[in-house]
């Protein structure tokens, strides 16, 4: 359709004038424009838009004649007539200039191919130099009302009530005829009329007056406002032969418009509206067809202050028409009242700071050629505020010529391909075209139609704007992905190839094909194409043979030609041409058909065109392609031809024809689809009403294997019956879908205000024979916001576009500038669902059968939840705000319709979310109970959409049933780890204890990507580091705070509510946290604790001795392998024997390692797991690492030539104690000592300055590289580790050591089991634990073996002690001193609640999780540091420490 783009521009004449213009008038093509003011005569070119000539009147000439009013060209734009106030018609000559007269002239460059080659084709690009002479003026003796030019005759209507009768050239008395409107008889349709005169006329004359070409009369407004209809009887105007018409009882008539296309008469009313009449063609009655007025809906200040009609314009196509008022503004309506833009609101009526604009009072507006602008005289305001305006601008001297005449304004257009070139392609697709563009909503050509891309993610836009994504469809490779058509509001624009714009303006056809990546348009002469693929346009590369055709009936893409219908000048006959896409543009490469008659419309179906001819003939060609030459060519072979004179009264009418699959009987059943792919039916719109003729199929059929090709005659079509009235467009396919039967055999109209009909297929469920009384198809209206451009059949979707308004009102001047007065126009895409429109019609009519067939064919669609939303959404609000009572409510069908789909439960909450409370009782007494449909959710195991039922259980039922069913959901997400939606309900549950109901929770709609990759997200609020060495830690504050946010309660009385809330919340916890550490789920837990800031520590320091125990050793350790991924240890059999080799140690190569692998996975640590504070640290531990290596080497060396075990053990325990001192229980740093430990030296020559590792070396790295699990659980097993050995729970600290093979930790924990502290079950348990896995690595699992040889010393200790039987003592803290030290306190034998360990030591030294530094463990002071260096470190660092707890 037409939308506005821009802004608009000021023409302004260049001559000095004091008159304003306040008239124009087109010529018949509308290349010229003549201008009036009150004694001037200006012709004005359409482009450039430049002043051509202006004659004005001598002021002598003027006294006798008056002021002129109006004018009105000859059709063959040779003379034009004007009326003068005195009621004089003065007659100008418009002569052309000779041959070389231009005004304007393009200058190209040398060498330009552009060069007068043909005779009159420079005239088309430069504007004439044009004279106008008068000839002999007429008087008619009475004041003219109107002006209508005919071919031969000008009709005058004049205020004493006759109609005069001029020849354009007798201008004698000879030629003159006046008829009395009195004589003329009127009756209310032609069948009553009688043939008297009708003296009810006398005094009354015709204030306006248009011809309708295609109704063979005038439509006429009275001076009593009444309006009428007058049909000659024969071919000539005599009084004796008129008869005229009324419409009923309107009295306030001001102006009249007419559409020839679709025979229609717009008649402007005082009142504001305008009414649209048609003929009856039964009765010749009058009958109204429609209103077009403002509705108080969308323009509530405005719709009833508009004043009288003022102007009617229908554009040139018939398509739209423009209406301004007195008051002004201009509004655009489709010929079908669909309403398009409006001047009166908005941004075009109101600034940004909201005050109101003045509008636009317009005198005069006429449409420029093929409608891309709109011309438009305001007027101006009176003449004195004028002048002082001027002598302001003079002061201000911004303007050049003060004094210049007030311009003209010009209105930009763009408008959709369907209002001239209704070709089936330009339905699949959104075509506008603008008077040097073209904007095509395809995406990226590389997107469309490739074959290799199945992955559905490649079409879709990152930024996509709607929630659409459609992986591309093998099986059509029409369809395309639905990405590209609705990707972004942005339009593909692509100029028009300035060289063809030029000599061709205006563009007439454009066409696109149905991929979307080829458009062709046609101007004045030849036509050219252009291809997305390659960006580039093609003309012809013959200048002759672009000059010497005309496309007359329409440009069409068929696979990958152009199907062009044209009228060829040299040989003075029509053609029908298909040109090769990949060709030169050249008639060389052309097929051509000849054709008998002028064509008016063209289109194609599948391999056949059809064609409609001046001479109301329908004609079917087929297409095939030959590749025989080297060029791709097509042969062209007529088929049928039939003749539609008996039912179209005149050509012009016919607005479109289309071949189509769609038949209203037999075969309709499900067994043959392959049917649907026939040209069965031709739909054809003749002004506005859309007949259908169907192929006969009431004779014999002859089976279509019998008959060879050849000889196949088509059948016969039947009578044509009228589908549908009001019709603007039409939409259908010939593609075939078996599973989207109802959607791709339709028929779609769009009916301008009445919105669009749907021409629905039924059918029989699963092959039963249909119902006698059923019909095939039904009709079935639904209004949508937008107007649709292009139907998209599979995706169930209407694509348009829509105007859009941005302000600049910031530009003020001295007098407002036009882009502050207008604001300037955009165009977006747009696209609306109708699926939910056509389920609930099709519910409305009893077709619930239907209705599911069809949604489930949809049910894949991406948005398809949105549409069930719609339906139930829209019946509700219609249904509960009614206030009679409705007798069938359709809310209780609706509801059960949705439970047939497994998106019910989710698509009734969104709706209720989205609707008011007030209406929620009514949604649910038909849905069901919430409480239940909640339960439901639960058992679905479809949390989500439970937790929304949650804030509509919260609104409706009681705080305690809230809460209960909170309680329930809670308990579910925590088991299934949904810890999104666990804070979600902790922050519900409070606010439910403290009475804030008012803080529904957000629905969680996505889970984080944390939650759900199963990692601990430790580090979120935390500042720990995993990486950092005890020494790094003391430099640095330690904040452990919880994750989620609580709600703050204000006042004091809060409080307490909320204390019992938090220990309703912490019990829970508690209890989920048991269930995992019962059930051996340590990740689980360490997911827990880290994504709901759980206090892990502290709870474990409670739970030491009860849940936090081990029992079965073996049973852990294989459930951490297996939730770890940990792999099971494997050994090379070469290293069981002795890991020496060659008699030599050389350490050198493992400190080298350990140096690589601790500076590698320190910094993978610290990236997985926070910002690295422990830079500067690191770099020392690495250097100190190096010292130590130093002192290995010279230890090892001098044992180098003993075979030996002491080797062995000399380089072991020196590199544990080297470890121990300083970085014990740190977690990074154990891991990569560890790895050291574990068995990575390896034997290298002392003498060789390079690393040169054998065979046998490389097999032992890779074996254990091999046996380490993921990095990631390598640091989750770490940090559970240093929380175990925080809480002081031994056991697990054993079981984690075991997993990762490090001694340090079994030497530690068992260093710690000599604390009096320590219960002897622990003791007794770690023991027989260790014994259960020894026997279990001896049986099962022999890779365990060289760490347990490892840490055999250690054991035998263990078994030792557990003999003794140490009895324990009261813990002082003061007689253990720990390196990194611990807060000296009283000791608490009872543990305490987490709340209160702030400052208080637990009965173990290591129990303090928020005291004791990471890794810090109380053990005896090493050798090398004396205990009052350990009491100054540990003072000072006790001042450091900040721990919160929330």
């Amino acid at each position: 359709m037409y939308f506005l783009t821009g802004w608009p521009r000021r023409l302004l004449c260049p001559l000095r004038s004091e008159e304003e213009p306040f008239h124009v008038q087109p010529s018949s093509q509308r290349f010229y424009f003549a201008v009036l003011s009150e004694t001037q005569l200006s012709i004005w070119f359409s482009r450039p838009s430049v002043l051509i000539v202006s004659y004005i009147e001598s002021a002598k000439a003027a006294t006798q004649f008056g002021f002129y009013q109006k004018a009105e060209w000859k059709p063959d734009d040779s003379m034009i007539a004007v009326a003068t106030a005195n009621g004089y018609i003065l007659l100008f000559d418009v002569l052309g200039g000779g041959d070389d007269k231009y005004l304007y002239e393009p200058v190209y460059p040398k060498g330009s191919p552009r060069v007068k080659v043909t005779p009159g084709y420079k005239e088309e690009q430069c504007a004439p130099a044009l004279s106008l002479e008068m000839k002999k003026p007429v008087d008619l003796e009475a004041p003219i009302t109107s002006l209508q030019s005919l071919q031969e005759d000008l009709l005058v209507c004049t205020a004493d009530g006759y109609l005069h009768v001029l020849h354009w050239d007798g201008l004698g008395s000879n030629g003159r005829k006046a008829i009395c409107l009195t004589t003329i008889p009127f009756s209310l349709d032609l069948q009553s009329a009688r043939g008297g005169p009708s003296p009810d006329l006398e005094g009354v004359h015709i204030r306006c007056m248009e011809y309708c070409v295609t109704l063979d009369g005038f439509a006429v407004v009275l001076s009593d406002g009444r309006l009428g209809f007058i049909t000659p009887l024969t071919n000539t105007i005599t009084a004796d032969q008129l008869q005229g018409v009324w419409a009923a009882d309107v009295t306030d008539g001001t102006c009249v418009a007419v559409n020839n296309k679709y025979r229609l008469m717009a008649f402007g009313c005082a009142s504001g509206s305008v009414l649209v009449y048609m003929i009856d063609t039964a009765t010749g009655s009058m009958q109204l067809s429609h209103k077009l007025e403002l509705t108080p809906k969308h323009y509530p200040d405005i719709y009833n202050k508009t004043g009288a009609v003022k102007l009617i314009c229908w554009s040139p196509d018939y398509s739209v028409t423009m209406v301004t008022w007195e008051c002004g503004g201009l509004s655009l309506w489709s010929v079908f009242g669909a309403h398009l833009i409006c001047t009166l609101g908005e941004d075009f009526a109101y600034r940004s700071d909201g005050t109101k604009k003045e509008p636009i009072k317009i005198s005069s507006m006429s449409w420029g050629a093929e409608g891309y602008h709109l011309w438009v005289i305001p007027i101006k305001q009176e003449k004195k505020k004028k002048q002082e305006e001027q002598e302001e601008v003079e002061d201000m001297e911004t303007p050049p010529h003060p004094t210049l005449q007030a311009g003209i304004l010009q209105f930009h257009f763009i408008k959709s391909a369907l209002t001239v070139n209704p070709c089936t392609s330009n339905q699949e697709q959104v075509l506008l075209h603008g008077e040097d563009r073209l904007y095509l909503t395809c995406g990226d050509p590389s997107q469309v139609n490739n074959p290799s891309d199945t992955h559905p993610h490649t079409h879709v836009h990152p930024h996509d704007g709607s929630p659409l994504h459609h992986p591309p469809n093998p099986d059509s490779s029409l369809s395309q992905g639905l990405s590209t058509l609705l990707g972004h509001k942005h339009w593909h624009v692509v100029q028009i190839h300035s060289t063809y714009l030029e000599s061709n303006w205006p563009i007439r056809f454009a066409a696109i094909d149905t991929v979307g990546q080829c458009m062709a348009v046609a101007g004045r002469r030849g036509f050219a194409h252009y291809s997305l693929f390659t960006r580039k346009w093609k003309l012809f590369g013959n200048i002759t043979q672009e000059q010497n055709m005309t496309v007359t009936g329409g440009l069409a893409w068929w696979k990958d030609f152009v199907v062009v219908a044209c009228y060829n000048y040299t040989d003075q006959q029509e053609q029908l041409r298909l040109y090769q896409r990949s060709a030169n543009l050249d008639n060389a490469f052309a097929s051509v058909t000849k054709l008998q008659s002028d064509t008016l419309l063209l289109n194609v179906f599948r391999d056949m065109v059809i064609l409609f001819r001046a001479d109301c003939t329908i004609c079917l060609y087929s297409l095939e392609r030959r590749n025989d030459s080297p060029h791709p060519t097509a042969s062209v072979e007529l088929l049928q031809e039939v003749s539609m004179s008996r039912y179209i009264p005149h050509p012009a009418l016919v607005v479109s024809v289309t071949l189509t699959s769609v038949r209203t009987e037999t075969g309709i059943t499900l067994k043959a689809p392959q049917q649907a792919c026939m040209a069965e039916s031709i739909m054809l719109n003749l002004a506005g009403q859309l007949i259908m003729l169907q192929r006969d199929r009431s004779g014999p059929q002859v089976r279509e294997k019998e008959t060879s090709a050849n000889s196949k005659k088509l059948l016969q079509f039947c009578p044509p019956v009228v589908l549908a009235q009001c019709v603007e467009n039409v939409w259908t396919t010939c593609r075939s879908n078996r599973k989207k039967r109802h959607l791709l055999e339709a028929l779609w109209l769009s009916c301008g205000e009445a919105g669009m009909k749907v021409w629905l297929p039924l059918f029989p469920r699963d092959h039963r024979k249909p119902h006698s009384f059923l019909s095939r198809r039904i009709m079935l209206p639904f209004h949508i916001n937008i107007y649709p451009l292009a139907v998209l059949f599979e995706d169930a979707l209407v694509l348009g576009a829509s105007n859009e308004t941005v302000l600049y009102d910031g530009l003020q001047g001295p007098s407002e500038p036009l882009e502050a007065l207008f604001p300037y126009c955009t165009v977006e895409r747009t696209s609306q669902i109708y699926l939910h429109h056509i389920l609930r019609q099709l519910l409305v009519r009893n077709l619930g059968e239907q209705a599911l067939m069809l949604a489930q064919s949809c049910a894949s669609l991406p948005y398809f939840p949105h549409v069930m939303e719609l339906m139930v959404h829209v019946v509700l609000e219609e249904e509960a705000t009614s206030r009679e009572p409705i007798p069938d409510p359709l809310l209780p069908t609706v509801a059960k319709f949705i439970t047939e789909f497994p998106l019910f439960l989710q698509t009734i909450v969104h709706c209720a979310r989205k609707t008011e409370y007030a209406l929620w009782n009514y949604l649910f007494a038909a849905v069901g109970n919430p409480k239940d449909l909640f339960e439901e959710c639960l058992m679905a195991q479809d949390l989500d959409t439970a937790a929304s039922y949650l804030i509509i259980l919260q609104n409706m039922e009681v705080p305690a049933v809230s809460r209960q069913h909170a309680t329930l959901l809670f308990n579910t997400a925590l088991e299934q780890g949904k810890w999104d939606l666990c804070r979600h309900m902790i922050r519900f549950l409070k606010a439910i204890g403290s009475g804030e109901m008012d803080t529904p929770p957000p629905t969680p709609t996505t889970q984080e990507p944390s939650s759900s990759s199963g990692g601990f997200e430790f580090f979120r609020n935390r500042s720990i580091s995993l990486s950092q060495s005890a020494d790094a830690i003391a430099t640095g504050k330690f904040n452990l705070q919880k994750t989620f946010s609580m709600p703050s309660g204000p006042s004091v009385k809060g409080r307490e509510v909320d204390c019992a809330e938090n220990m309703y919340i912490d019990l829970m916890l508690w209890r989920h946290a048991r269930h995992l550490l019962e059930q051996v789920r340590l990740r689980d837990l360490g997911c827990f604790s880290a994504q709901l800031g759980f206090e892990l520590i502290g709870w474990l320091c409670r739970e030491r001795n009860r849940v936090a125990r081990v029992e079965d050793f073996v049973s852990a350790l294989k459930r951490l392998h297996k939730d770890f991924l940990w792999p099971f240890p494997v050994i090379p059999v070469g290293s069981i024997s002795s890991p020496l080799k060659n008699g030599r140690c050389r350490p050198a190569l493992s400190t080298r390692l350990l140096k690589s692998q601790s500076a590698d996975s320190l910094l993978n640590s610290d990236m997985d797991t926070g910002p690295l504070q422990a830079d500067n640290t690191s770099h020392s531990w690495l250097d100190r690492l190096e010292d130590r290596a130093k002192d290995m080497d010279t230890a090892s060396s001098a044992h180098s030539n003993q075979h030996s075990p002491q080797t062995h053990d000399a380089f072991l325990s020196l590199l544990t104690n080297k470890v121990e001192e300083y970085s014990v229980g740190s977690a990074t740093d154990l891991t990569e000592t560890s790895s050291v430990v574990d068995g990575d030296w390896m034997m290298v020559d002392e003498n060789s300055s390079t690393l040169s590792l054998s065979q046998a070396e490389l097999e032992h790295i890779s074996m254990e590289l091999a046996n380490k699990g993921p990095h990631k659980s390598q640091v989750q097993l770490r940090y559970l580790l240093h929380v175990f050995m925080e809480a002081g729970c031994l056991e697990w600290c054993v079981v984690i050591g075991l997993i990762l093979r490090d001694a340090n930790v079994i030497k530690q924990v068992i260093c710690f089991l000599d604390s009096p502290e320590v219960p002897q079950e622990t003791v007794q348990s770690i023991r027989n634990g260790l014994l259960a896995v020894d026997s279990w690595v001896s049986t099962n699992c022999l890779g365990y073996k060289p760490f347990l040889s490892l840490i055999q010393p250690q054991l035998q200790d263990l078994m030792e002690a557990a003999v003794e039987a140490v009895q324990p003592e009261a813990f002082q803290p003061t007689s253990q001193s720990s390196k990194l030290g611990g807060s000296e306190g009283p000791g608490g034998a009872a543990a305490p609640r987490a709340e209160d360990i702030r400052g208080v030591a637990a009965p173990l030294g290591l129990a303090l999780p928020s005291l004791e530094p990471p890794g810090g463990f109380p053990r005896p002071p090493s050798e090398d540091c004396p205990p009052e260096q350990t009491e100054e470190q540990r003072e000072e660092e006790g001042g450091t420490y900040d721990c919160t707890l929330s």
